[in-house]
């Protein structure tokens, strides 16, 4: 069986947007139909938490805290990594003039959760300027660097940036910050199921991921990682029974974010069966799968490159499954038309002319954009080699 058959994806499409919802394997969505079964056969006993529930959220705990070499205490349940950062910072202690960190090549959502505790408290949000094409890691930290003063409070960054696809010397960017009194936020959204992670070394104070992408679990599921000084702090998004209910054996963050009031569990269950099916696809495992996919993505992004008449915008070891392709809004706009910006255009055009499907995004600079792919196991070189032969049309 060809990878891509345990997928239900359009078969007409070239699907290079893994890094956006991912895409759940046939056998994970069937294992989330059974349990979704279980639970209207007998709701109470499936969502009540001192009966069913918290045994199965404990079970996949243990799983994520084996994946990510983390204490199962330390990690509690989110819808997704942007609900994760909402929850850490709405919880935060700013004060006015406090100022939160971010960088240019964060998530929008994410950035969005920054502006608003900001200006909830009368904080303020820096932004660190990383430059796309860059060198190396040096780059990152100087930028970072640069902007950390005697007000900044908290960083918040990615492990993998969403619009570049950059994997981020975080382990070096923590000590930076935690040198200067800086307290960490990592957004993981891509992380998890793209790279191996140790979040005892690694030392954030905070950490972030979602299920439903890279580990391709069912939409919505995620964790969230929290020191165990810090966890006092941190309330989810929505208060609910855990506010004023005490479980034996839980902590209060533990049974505030696994009742958040009525909801659908079964993503988060069904993680168990996306990890084993991911670990089944190599005889590596796990290890296998993020090698091979990052060796297809160095050679989509290469092709891309020479289809384009481009360097590779930054060094092989600093991408992982995603990647981003840097082009000029002038190239675009000769393809444009008077109805869509460039960069609309050319996802039109992709979409409906060629059947791809990938993003592509506008940068901080009035006349750059990029071009995203993801490879997952179900993508191909092939599909990279048309893609190419398209985008060589916009140099041309």
């Amino acid at each position: 069986m060809h990878f891509r058959d345990h997928w239900q994806l359009n078969p007409d499409i070239d699907f290079l947007n893994h890094g956006s919802f991912g895409a759940c394997p046939s056998i994970v969505l069937q294992t989330q139909r059974e349990l979704i079964d279980q639970l209207e056969r007998d709701p109470i006993r499936f969502l009540a938490p001192e009966r069913d529930l918290e045994p199965k959220l404990d079970e996949v705990r243990q799983l994520i805290g084996q994946l990510v070499n983390a204490p199962t205490s330390d990690v509690a349940f989110v819808r997704n990594a942007t609900d994760g950062v909402n929850a850490v910072l709405s919880s935060f202690p700013f004060n006015p003039l406090d100022e939160i960190l971010i960088t240019n090549h964060g998530y929008n959502a994410c950035n969005n959760a920054a502006h608003h505790a900001a200006k909830l408290t009368g904080a303020k949000v820096a932004v660190a300027e990383v430059p796309f094409p860059l060198h190396s890691n040096a780059e990152v930290l100087d930028a970072i660097e640069r902007k950390i003063n005697s007000r900044t409070r908290v960083l918040l960054i990615d492990h993998v940036t969403s619009p570049t696809g950059l994997i981020f010397p975080i382990e070096d960017i923590i000590a930076l910050a935690h040198d200067q009194g800086v307290q960490v936020l990592v957004d993981g959204a891509h992380a998890a199921g793209m790279l191996p992670l140790n979040l005892s070394t690694m030392a954030a104070d905070y950490y972030t991921a979602n299920h439903h992408k890279w580990l391709c679990a069912p939409k919505s599921s995620g964790f969230l990682y929290v020191q165990p000084d810090l966890q006092h702090q941190v309330r989810p998004s929505v208060i609910s029974h855990g506010a004023n209910q005490t479980r034996p054996h839980r902590s209060r963050f533990i049974t505030e974010f696994d009742w958040a009031g009525t909801f659908d569990p079964t993503p988060i269950l069904a993680l168990k069966t996306a990890i084993e099916f991911l670990e089944s696809l190599y005889p590596g495992g796990l290890t296998e799968l993020y090698r091979c996919n990052h060796e297809k993505t160095i050679s989509a992004r290469n092709l891309l490159c020479d289809a384009l008449q481009i360097a590779p915008p930054c060094a092989d070891n600093m991408i992982g499954s995603l990647a981003s392709i840097p082009l000029t809004l002038s190239q675009l706009d000769r393809h444009s038309t008077d109805n869509l910006s460039a960069t609309e255009q050319l996802q039109h055009t992709l979409v409906n002319e060629h059947r791809f499907e990938l993003p592509v995004y506008q940068l901080g600079s009035p006349d750059q954009c990029c071009l995203r792919i993801s490879m997952q196991a179900y993508n191909d070189i092939s599909q990279v080699n048309r893609l190419s032969k398209v985008m060589a049309r916009f140099v041309n």
